[in-house]
């Protein structure tokens, strides 16, 4: 009961007071006024109670109107933000004021305020508690003795020396969170990441969003960095910091390499950045803190990275493209005394070699399909004469060149001694995808409507070629069939990750 007493008596207090006190709500609508509030702005309780205060007094259309409602709510803003009082030295507010034939005016007025924020138990703001002076007289009296030939000391003590202090000092507070505001903007939106860490424990003072993106979670705030971050633990950054706080000296990395934790992941997330860590002074020059600075240098790593596999992958083709045409040459040499037939034989199998190189070009030496490898060695022939048939299928850079040297040699010889030797000679190649676990290609080359076809006596250097390809290049087997009605070749190839992309 003493304490429904208690408050019976402050809420009787508040109702009697002669100074204006009115209560807000943190989305700034009127929870509760006393009778003096009500007096100085003219208007009745029920009008004002669950209203939002700037419904109810809107400054007027004048550019000064708008200034002072700006000045008002950035004055709740920076309670309801920091929880602590904040107080307005004076502020102009028109008044509506109801004449005797009820027609409605607005009166000047000048006040000085007060912001209180009131918690609950759990330390959340649930009130705002304005406390105002109506200042009016003292602004005039002092604006007429300011428009006077002379000021003299009853001036300012009437209120023009004093007035002016707390106008200038309220203009500078004004000024000064405008410039707070603006370097906090530009902080948050700068487009690296950026952190202030304060104490010899590294506790985070702020951070703008880039941070939080690259550490992978956002409530950080008034934790210290081993806190925060515990997934750091063993990768020498909270050693850098700790150095930094204790030398004064700022420390600068270079496409380091950090992995974190995010929240809510299942495994660690790892990027590369350039940062600095720089020393925090105040004004004795002791080191109070740690400002970070940085960015996400990850894809600038990888492309730098992924320049110098293509680089060793190049050299490397280079040196097994030469070692190719180093045994075409001698292959070709063997099989050819004419000096005339061994030059059209051997550009012949270069040009086989140099359309599957634009192939792979084209994909930067990601692969090439089938179908097209097929295409480019069989066109010359004309599209009628050779029927393809066969899934989709992406070949890696090695299978697509062995595979574009074979159908090379299969197409030369048809053109010399098979089915496309003959008018109404045709081609079939055929192929499938075998054992789905193992994934096994299969193709089949069979010529019809040639000439009769015969076992050659000694095996030439397009028959070595397909079989040590396939056998030696693609770890497959190979089967020659010379019958009668037309020759047959059959392949079985593994398309193992390995084997396709080896070179």
């Amino acid at each position: 009961m003493r304490a429904l007493d208690q408050a019976i008596d402050l809420a009787a207090a508040f109702e009697a007071s002669t100074n204006p006190y009115m209560l807000l709500t943190p989305d700034l609508r009127y929870a509760g006024m006393n009778a003096a509030y009500l007096a100085a702005v003219g208007t009745t309780r029920d009008r004002l109670i669950g209203q939002q205060i700037f419904d109810v007094f809107t400054g007027g259309p004048t550019e000064t109107g708008a200034e002072n409602v700006r000045q008002l709510r950035a004055s709740f803003e920076k309670v309801l933000a920091t929880g602590e009082r904040d107080h307005l030295a004076l502020i102009h507010f028109a008044i509506p004021v109801t004449d005797p034939d009820g027609a409605i005016t607005h009166e000047d007025r000048y006040w000085s305020a007060s912001h209180t924020p009131l918690h609950d138990a759990e330390g959340r703001i649930v009130l705002i508690l304005q406390h105002t002076s109506d200042i009016t007289e003292l602004e005039l009296l002092r604006r007429a003795r300011n428009d006077a030939p002379t000021v003299s000391a009853l001036d300012m003590i009437l209120g023009g020396g004093v007035m002016n202090r707390a106008r200038a000092v309220q203009e500078d507070n004004r000024r000064l969170e405008k410039e707070r505001n603006r370097l906090v903007e530009m902080f948050m939106q700068a487009p690296g990441f950026v952190a202030i860490l304060s104490g010899a424990d590294h506790v985070f003072q702020m951070h703008n969003d880039a941070y939080a993106r690259i550490i992978g979670r956002s409530n950080v705030v008034g934790k210290s960095i081993r806190d925060a971050l515990p997934d750091l633990a063993g990768q020498g950054y909270y050693e850098l910091l700790d150095s930094v706080f204790a030398t004064g000296e700022p420390y600068e990395g270079k496409g380091a390499l950090v992995t974190f934790r995010p929240e809510g992941a299942d495994h660690d997330l790892s990027r590369n950045v350039d940062f600095i860590y720089q020393p925090v002074r105040n004004n004795e020059g002791v080191v109070v803190g740690i400002f970070v600075q940085g960015h996400d240098v990850t894809a600038t790593v990888e492309a730098a990275q992924r320049q110098r596999l293509m680089i060793d992958e190049l050299n490397h083709r280079v040196k097994n493209t030469l070692a190719t045409v180093q045994s075409i040459a001698m292959q070709t040499a063997r099989s050819h005394d004419d000096p005339r037939t061994f030059a059209e034989s051997f550009q012949a199998r270069l040009m086989s070699l140099s359309h599957t190189h634009d192939l792979l070009t084209r994909s930067h030496w990601e692969g090439a399909d089938l179908r097209a490898v097929l295409e480019h060695e069989t066109d010359a022939h004309g599209p009628t004469r050779i029927v393809l048939n066969g899934p989709p299928l992406a070949l890696g850079p090695a299978m697509a060149l062995s595979l574009g040297m074979i159908f090379h040699e299969l197409a030369t010889n048809a053109a010399k001694y098979g089915a496309l030797s003959a008018p109404d000679g045709r081609i079939f190649v055929d192929w499938t995808i075998a054992n789905q676990t193992s994934r096994t290609l299969d193709v089949v080359w069979r010529e019809v409507g040639g000439p009769p076809v015969e076992t050659p006596v000694r095996r030439g250097f397009g028959s070595r070629l397909i079989e040590r390809n396939v056998r030696h290049d693609l770890a497959g087997e190979a089967k020659l069939s010379y019958a009668s009605d037309g020759f047959i070749a059959e392949f079985s190839i593994p398309l193992d990750k390995d084997t396709q992309q080896h070179v």
